[in-house]
C-alpha cells in the first residue's frame, strides 16, 4: 500500500471527518483559503498534510495511540519527498519515526484542547468587538508587545472571526481564528492575547467566549492547541469549558547528513 498524493477534497474531508478534532486544522485547510497552499499524502486511510502557506513549510501528521504504526508507515514512505527543512506537528511516537532522517529542533509539547463543556463559557461574561482590516495596524502593535513571534495571517482578519478589546482606545487584548470552516464544521482558535499591563483582569476570557459563542453559530467544534508548559493558559481554557484531547509535538526539522 503505497503512499500517494491526494487532490480529492471529497476523499479527504471524509477520512479527515471521522475524528474531527484531532484533524480541525486540516479540515480547515480543504477551504479555498488555504488550499492552495496544501500537499496531501495518503497511505490507506492515514493522511499527512504539507502547508505551504508560511516561510517554513509545516507537516501535519496526527494519528491517534492505536493508528500511530500506520500513520508511521506513511511518514517513512513520505520523508524522502519532504524539504530538507520544515516545521511539524506530530502526534506521540511519530517524532522518533521522523528522526531517522531528520533532526529535531525546538521540540515542545502541545496539547490538542475541544470545548465539550459550554456551559462554563456560558459563566463568563463575553466582551469585545469584532475586528477587521482597518484594526490591522493597532493588532501589530498588540502582538508586538504582547505575542512576539506568534503566526499571524492578516487575511483572517477577513472572516469576521477575531474579536479585540480596548481600554482607552488601546486594543488591549485579542482572540482569534487560525481556522474557521462552516463547510467543514470546525474552527480553531489561535492568536488569543492581552497586553502586558492589563493580564490578570479576565480580558481574554471575555474575549474568547465572545468569540466562541459567534463560532457556535457555524461550526460544530471548536478546538485550540496550546504548549504544555502555558499553565496559565491550559487553566483558562480549562475555566471556559475546554478538556485536553490530544497530545502532540512540535518541533523543527533538518534534514540530516
Amino acid at each position: 500500500m503505497p503512499v500517494r498524493a491526494e487532490h480529492d477534497r471529497a476523499v479527504l474531508a471524509e477520512l479527515l471527518g471521522r475524528d474531527p478534532v484531532l484533524h480541525a486544522y486540516q479540515l480547515g485547510d480543504l477551504d479555498d483559503f488555504f488550499w492552495p497552499y496544501t500537499s496531501w499524502y495518503r497511505r490507506g486511510d492515514q493522511v499527512a498534510l504539507l502547508y505551504h502557506g508560511v516561510e517554513l513549510p509545516t507537516l501535519l501528521a496526527f494519528a491517534p495511540p492505536e493508528r500511530t504504526d500506520e500513520m508511521a508507515a506513511l511518514l517513512t514512505e513520505l520523508a524522502p519527498l519532504l524539504p530538507a527543512r520544515l516545521w511539524a506537528h506530530l502526534s506521540p511516537g511519530l517524532d522518533a519515526t521522523v528522526a531517522r532522517w531528520y533532526e529535531p529542533t525546538d521540540a515542545a509539547p502541545h496539547h490538542r484542547m475541544a470545548l465539550t463543556d459550554p456551559a462554563r463559557l456560558a459563566r463568563v461574561t463575553p466582551a469585545g468587538q469584532v475586528l477587521d482590516r482597518a484594526d490591522l495596524p493597532a493588532l501589530h502593535a498588540l502582538y508586538a508587545a504582547a505575542y512576539p513571534g506568534n503566526w499571524f495571517d492578516p487575511r483572517m482578519l477577513d472572516t469576521g472571526q477575531y474579536v479585540g478589546i480596548r481600554a482607552d482606545g488601546d486594543l488591549v487584548a485579542v482572540a482569534g481564528v487560525h481556522v474557521w470552516s462552516p463547510t467543514w464544521r470546525v474552527a480553531a482558535l489561535g492568536n488569543v492575547t492581552t497586553h502586558p499591563h492589563v493580564r490578570g483582569q479576565g480580558l481574554a476570557g471575555a474575549a474568547m467566549a465572545a468569540l466562541c459563542a459567534r463560532l457556535r453559530e457555524s461550526v460544530d467544534h471548536v478546538t485550540l492547541n496550546v504548549r504544555a508548559d502555558n499553565t496559565a493558559a491550559v487553566r483558562l481554557y480549562e475555566r471556559l469549558g475546554f478538556t485536553r484531547v490530544a497530545d502532540f509535538t512540535e518541533c523543527g526539522l533538518r534534514r540530516r547528513p
